[in-house]
C-alpha cells in the first residue's frame, strides 16, 4: 500500500463548484475515498487524526490535480446545527498526485490543524475528491466525532524564563483525565490564558484511577509527571513550556515504588524502581503530520 502525503487546501465556493455538486451525485464510482476515525470522542484540542484511504478504479492512470483555482482534495466540516466550519489557515498549494490504476494511497491527517472544532459538540467531517478529467466530485462517508472535555486534577501556572522565547509569558500547565468505556486516560494540556492560546493536548496514556498521578516542575519549568499506567509499572513523561513531549520512560515497581523527586538545584529525578523502556515521544501519541502541520498554534476562541 502506497503512502502519499496530502497537504489540505480549503475547498473554494463558487458557482462553477455548486454546479458540479448535482454531477457528483451521479458518479459511479471511478475513484473511491473513505475516511476513517480512531474513535468517537475527543478532547477538545486532542489532535483529531482521520485516516484518507484514495483507491483508483477507473481502469486506467488518474492524475489528479488542481483546476482554475478549484483544488483536487479538501474537507467539510459541519457543526451540529449543520453549520459550515471555516479552516484556520490556507495551507500550501497541493501538489499534483498520480495513482496507478487499482491502486490505493493513504494519509493519516490532524483535522484540528485546519478547522475550529475546539467548542464542545458534534460535528461532521468528509472528505471530497476532484477529478479533472470527469469534472466530478468524489465524497468519502461523513463521520460523526463528538468534542468534549476531561476533567481537570492538577493545574500550576508558571512563568517563561529568561533566555527562552516567549520569555516574561506564563504558561498553565494541567492534567485531566477522561474516562472512556474500557479505560481512563491522562491528558496534558498546556495553555497562555492571557493569550487565550492552547498550546497543545494530548493523551500521555492509559492510568489506573485508583493511584493519583505525580506532577513536579524543575529549574526550566519543565512539567515531569508520574503515573501508574498498568499494575505495577509507571508512565514518566517530561513536557516542556511549548507543549513539546520532551522524554517517556516506564519503571517498574521493585521494592519499592518510583517517585518524583526534585533536589535542591532544581532538578526532577525518579527514585525507586527500575526503569523498564525509555521510548522517543514521537514515536508514541504522536500526531502524524499533513505534510506540514501549522507553525503557530492557533489561539483558543
Amino acid at each position: 500500500m502506497a503512502r502519499t502525503a496530502l497537504i489540505y487546501r480549503p475547498m473554494k465556493l463558487t458557482v462553477f463548484c455548486a454546479a458540479l455538486l448535482s454531477i457528483a451525485a451521479s458518479a459511479t464510482g471511478q475513484i473511491q475515498v473513505d475516511l476513517k476515525l480512531p474513535r468517537f470522542q475527543f478532547i477538545a484540542y486532542e489532535p483529531l487524526v482521520v485516516t484518507i484511504g484514495i483507491t483508483n478504479l477507473a481502469g486506467r492512470d488518474v492524475d489528479l490535480h488542481d483546476i482554475s483555482g478549484q483544488p483536487w482534495f479538501g474537507f467539510e466540516v459541519t457543526g451540529q446545527d449543520g453549520e459550515l466550519i471555516g479552516e484556520l489557515k490556507t495551507a500550501p498549494i497541493q501538489p499534483p498526485l498520480k495513482i496507478e490504476t487499482g491502486k490505493r494511497v493513504t494519509q493519516k491527517i490532524d483535522v484540528t490543524s485546519l478547522f475550529a472544532v475546539h467548542d464542545f459538540g458534534a460535528y461532521h467531517v468528509r472528505a471530497h475528491i476532484y477529478f479533472a478529467d470527469l469534472n466530478k466530485f468524489f465524497y468519502s462517508q461523513a463521520k460523526v466525532f463528538e468534542v468534549t472535555d476531561a476533567r481537570p486534577i492538577w493545574q500550576r501556572t508558571v512563568g517563561v524564563p529568561e533566555g527562552m522565547g516567549g520569555s516574561g509569558d506564563v504558561r498553565s500547565y494541567s492534567l485531566l483525565t477522561n474516562r472512556f468505556p474500557d479505560h481512563t486516560s491522562l491528558y496534558v494540556r498546556v495553555e497562555d490564558k492571557d493569550h487565550g492560546i492552547v498550546y497543545a493536548t494530548y493523551s500521555l496514556g492509559h492510568i489506573i484511577v485508583l493511584e493519583d498521578p505525580h506532577a513536579e516542575l524543575d529549574r526550566a519549568n519543565q512539567l515531569h509527571v508520574l503515573f501508574c499506567a498498568a499494575p505495577r509499572a509507571w508512565a514518566y513523561d517530561r513536557i516542556g513550556l511549548n507543549g513539546e513531549h520532551l522524554s517517556h520512560a516506564t519503571f517498574m515497581e521493585t521494592k519499592s515504588r518510583p517517585r518524583l523527586v526534585r533536589a535542591e538545584d532544581g532538578q526532577v529525578k525518579i527514585a525507586g524502581g527500575f526503569l523498564e523502556a525509555p521510548l522517543n515521544p514521537e514515536t508514541r501519541n504522536a500526531a502524524p503530520k499533513l505534510s506540514e502541520r501549522p507553525p503557530k498554534v492557533p489561539g483558543q476562541n
